[in-house]
């Protein structure tokens, strides 16, 4: 506690007596009183004074308060006034009118060390953790407080603790969930303030659902044009997205991408918009931006760029873009967020280069933002955003760099003049008296150019009319001139800016490009004009030209391929020592590294310039520095041995890459061929199999064709030997005409077998028709039970009759098909009948004869086999109804066996009884005799009434 005395200072700083008195009195009160109300009294008189006497409150009751939470939980009220008296201690966020002009960082102290003493103990921390846990509103909201001003006070350390802490991240992520707006507000500032630096925090709260609750709240408040609440809302998901790759891969991945898309509907009117509009809409822009920065690793940004043109992101920030009346800071952070969604992305490349600004006639978008670029009167941030999307449009894009370029090739311009092209616009910013056109134009032509040598050959070709009656200049040449002339041109703004732009280009252009070298030093005045800029010694400003000279002079001797004999690689390195001096020369390229404006640049791809002045480099151009400012180095102090070695070194490096490249090229085509013989292959495979398929199924069509024209040969032979009296010709393969009137006798004998087949099966019918209406007429049991045995009988008979019908029309079915057969021969014979016998005119009249007997027996043949298979198909029907009757017969046949069965056993228990009662009768009659009593014979006592019998009977008994 000294560190607190000595915040006290001395009497001027303490408080009155008479307030420290009191405050002692309640504390004692508070640790001594036994009733609640007591403490509850005390407590809340602390909480009144902890705003004016922080201090003493602080130093001498914070124990005590502690002790309370942990002792009173059951009472909320004493415990809601213990958590804002701990809230007014420990926060800075006094009011206005208490705070004096002096007092600023002692408070900023004061909050800081009561924090630490709080923390201290962690149970404290832990302790609020359950308390914010309780629903009580009075417990709960001040508890929340609390927290949140620790966090803000000692962040670090809190957010150690509640990580520890068992489910301690869990309990506040629940306060999002509250019903009551004021606690779910706080517990987003919470969370903002746990969620800060600290990447476990951030998965954590990220896994318990945050992105669904927040972007809930969000879209419930209205989206952007909600109030501040949206604005917590969206600085706490850039705390979780903002370096965390994890929950960025896991926003994607759980498709929130697509939530974000009703965030950017602007409507036709965008006059007006409030000021918590603008705040809303820029973060949301800049949440975005965190999705896709160039920083993020390559892969996860690439994935969230086709999400954001798939779900129609892009699309939507795009007709913002084009939209009329947004705030101008709007539209800047908005291209902004376009160019780094494109960045690197050619579906998104080539959907930008596609849409157009809603004007008559329609523009493209890209040209529109160019003529924003180049115009000296929009302002500077706008055109850095402006700058910085065209970057981004052409980064890794071959295909746009081809489109910019070609607007400047002489096949390509509009003779009309109707329609500004993009390359135009570039060309008059190059050449304009604005000197940040001149910058941002080279720049912007120079990455049109980026790692694309075809087309800084094709630039070569662009030529340029300075004025009427003058022959045209080349692009390269213009450039040039304007740099020679630099200084007395009168431009606005700096006169360093368009140089260094211009040096920049022609550096870009000219790496790489053994062509563009030698266009370049074929201009003689090119080279002293370097020479002597580098030799002069000028002021700082002019250090940084000095170096980039000494750039180009570099790069025109290393990719210089000795084309001109008055500029080879040795002669400038000679003109370099006599002129400048190697050790100078190195030192003057050395100023570009070293300069501040260099590192800056270097840091991200955005150009972030706080002023027009700080406009020097390029991001993508301070790569190109790091890269030749060694090798230029080394080449300068090369001689001309080692330049032959590395000559034919490059040489033989060069015919190897020509083999290289020639057997790939070899290769390429050898397996687009190969491509091209599998798809021959698997056609013709494909093809081979339905051949085969024909081929088998034209085999087996011939061989049936065959058999039957040897058949139809048999055939004609018995014909022949039945109608012609010519021995050899009649006679074929041994077979007489014998044989078809015998074939003809068997159909007759079939037909009738056919006729006595149906008579039997109609007796059968008849049969089975009676015996089922006498089993229904039956009503005895006697006359059942013959019913019964004659069924049976009468089943086993129609049983053993279907079997022997099913046998003979089996056969009959086989004879059947055997006839048609032969009748098929007959038919092919008769096709075949003319060139058999077509050797005389006679024999020709006897075949036309016998030809139209044959058809006239054929279609009888034909029409008697038709009546037999259609009563082959009835009689088939008639078994299949006769095997339904037969198993239905079959099981009333069970149900008769068991009731004969049962009437059995009744019959031979009533024998027994009747033999018993015969043995009593005949008892009864010795009896009856022995006692001389007329017995009547046996007849006759049959023939009596049975009723007399059994009184009789009775009678007996009882004598």
């Amino acid at each position: 506690m000294n560190f607190l005395r000595g915040v006290m200072g001395g009497p001027s700083a303490g408080p009155q007596p008479s307030g420290t008195e009191t405050i002692q009195k309640l504390c004692d009160r508070v640790a001594s009183s036994t009733l609640l109300d007591d403490r509850r009294d005390a407590v809340r008189a602390l909480k009144s004074l902890s705003k004016k006497y922080r201090l003493e409150v602080g130093i001498q009751a914070m124990e005590h308060l502690i002790h309370v939470l942990q002792t009173d939980r059951s009472d909320s009220e004493i415990i809601g006034y213990a958590l804002d008296t701990l809230y007014n201690v420990i926060s800075n966020d006094l009011e206005e009118e208490e705070q004096e002009e002096n007092l600023p960082k002692q408070v900023d102290d004061l909050g800081s060390q009561f924090t630490e003493i709080f923390i201290k103990q962690q149970e404290n921390v832990t302790l609020l953790l359950t308390l914010v846990e309780e629903f009580d509103f009075h417990v709960r909201w001040p508890g929340v407080k609390l927290l949140t001003s620790l966090l803000k006070q000692q962040g670090p350390q809190v957010q150690q603790i509640i990580l520890v802490s068992p489910m301690g991240v869990s309990r506040l992520m629940d306060l999002l969930a509250d019903s009551r707006e004021v606690i779910r507000n706080d517990g987003v500032l919470l969370l903002q303030q746990l969620t800060k630096s600290n990447a476990a925090i951030q998965k954590i709260v990220a896994f318990e659902n945050a992105f669904e609750r927040l972007l809930d709240i969000i879209t419930e408040e209205g989206n952007s044009d909600g109030g501040i609440v949206v604005e917590d809302c969206l600085l706490l998901l850039q705390n979780l997205l903002k370096n965390n790759n994890s929950n960025q891969n896991f926003f994607k991945e759980g498709s929130y991408i697509q939530r974000m898309k009703p965030w950017f509907e602007v409507g036709d009117d965008n006059c007006g918009w409030s000021a918590q509009k603008v705040t809303n809409l820029h973060l949301m822009l800049q949440l975005v931006r965190v999705l896709v920065s160039p920083t993020n690793p390559p892969g996860a940004t690439s994935s969230c760029q086709k999400a954001m043109f798939h779900c129609g992101l892009l699309q939507q920030l795009c007709t913002i873009l084009m939209a009329t009346g947004v705030p101008a800071d709007i539209l800047t952070e908005t291209i902004n967020t376009v160019s780094e969604v494109i960045r690197g992305c050619q579906m998104n490349q080539d959907y930008f280069a596609s849409v157009n600004a809603p004007s008559n006639p329609p523009r493209p978008a890209i040209v529109v933002l160019l003529m924003s670029m180049v115009n000296e009167r929009q302002p500077f941030v706008l055109r850095c955003a402006v700058l910085y999307c065209f970057q981004c449009f052409l980064y890794k894009n071959q295909k746009g760099q081809g489109e910019i370029v070609s607007t400047l090739l002489p096949s390509t311009i509009d003779a009309t003049g109707n329609s500004v092209s993009a390359g135009q616009l570039l060309c008059g910013g190059l050449f304009s008296t604005d000197s940040l056109s001149n910058w941002c134009a080279a720049v912007a032509l120079a990455h049109a150019l980026q790692e694309n040598a075809t087309l800084k050959e094709q630039l070569l070709r662009v030529q340029l009319a300075t004025s009427i009656g003058n022959p045209p200049v080349s692009l390269l040449q213009q450039c040039t001139n304007i740099l020679s002339q630099g200084d007395k041109i009168d431009r606005r703004g700096s006169k360093v800016q368009t140089r260094v732009g211009l040096l920049m280009l022609l550096c870009t252009w000219l790496s790489n490009c053994s062509i563009a070298v030698t266009h370049f030093l074929h201009n003689p005045a090119n080279i002293p004009f370097l020479t002597g800029q580098i030799a002069e010694n000028l002021g700082e400003e002019e250090q940084l030209v000095q170096g980039l000279c000494a750039l180009l002079l570099g790069i025109s001797i290393y990719y210089n391929d000795n084309s001109l004999e008055n500029y080879r690689k040795e002669k400038l390195k000679q003109l370099i020592e006599k002129r400048i001096g190697r050790e100078n020369f190195i030192e003057k390229l050395g100023f570009i590294s070293k300069h501040e404006l260099y590192s800056r640049a270097a840091q991200k791809p955005q150009p972030s310039f706080s002023s027009p002045d700080h406009m020097m480099f390029d991001h993508e151009f301070t790569k190109l520095v790091k890269e030749l400012e060694g090798v230029i180095s080394k080449a300068i102090y090369k001689s001309s041995e080692e330049d032959k070695k590395e000559e034919e070194v490059k040489k033989t490096l060069e015919q190897h890459d020509n083999i290289v490249t020639h057997y790939k090229k070899v290769i390429r085509e050898q397996d687009q061929e190969l491509e091209e013989l599998k798809q021959q292959i698997n056609t013709l495979k494909s093809q081979n199999e339905q051949l085969q398929a024909t081929v088998t199924q034209q085999v087996s069509q011939i061989q049936q064709h065959k058999d039957q024209y040897n058949l139809l040969k048999v055939q004609l032979g018995k014909d022949t030997q039945h109608h012609n009296s010519h021995g050899d010709t009649f006679q074929m393969n041994g077979i007489q005409t014998e044989e078809v009137n015998k074939l003809k006798e068997e159909l007759e004998e079939w037909k009738t077998k056919h006729e006595l087949l149906q008579g039997q099966l109609r007796e059968k019918d008849s049969v089975i028709e009676k015996l089922k209406s006498s089993q229904l007429e039956m009503g005895t049991e006697q006359s059942s039970q013959i019913s019964k045995s004659g069924g049976l009988e009468h089943n086993n008979e129609l049983q053993k009759e279907l079997e022997r019908l099913r046998s003979q029309i089996q056969l009959q079915s086989a004879e059947i098909s055997k006839l048609q057969t032969e009748n098929q021969k007959l038919q092919v014979m008769n096709a075949t009948a003319d060139p058999v016998l077509g050797h005389s005119s006679a024999t020709a009249a006897q075949n036309s004869e016998w030809k139209g007997q044959l058809e006239q027996e054929i279609k009888e043949l034909k029409s008697e086999v038709k009546a037999l298979s259609e009563e082959k198909a009835s009689l088939k029907e008639y078994l299949d109804s006769s095997s339904s009757t037969i198993a239905i017969l079959q099981d009333e046949k069970s149900k008769l066996q068991q009731e004969v069965a049962e009437s059995k056993k009744e019959q031979d228990d009533l024998l027994v009884l009747l033999a018993d009662q015969d043995q009593k009768l005949s008892a009864l009659k010795i009896k009856l005799k022995d006692l001389g009593v007329p017995v009547e014979d046996e007849d006759d006592i049959e023939s009596g009434d049975q009723g007399d019998e059994d009184e009789d009977g009775d009678d007996e008994e009882q004598d």
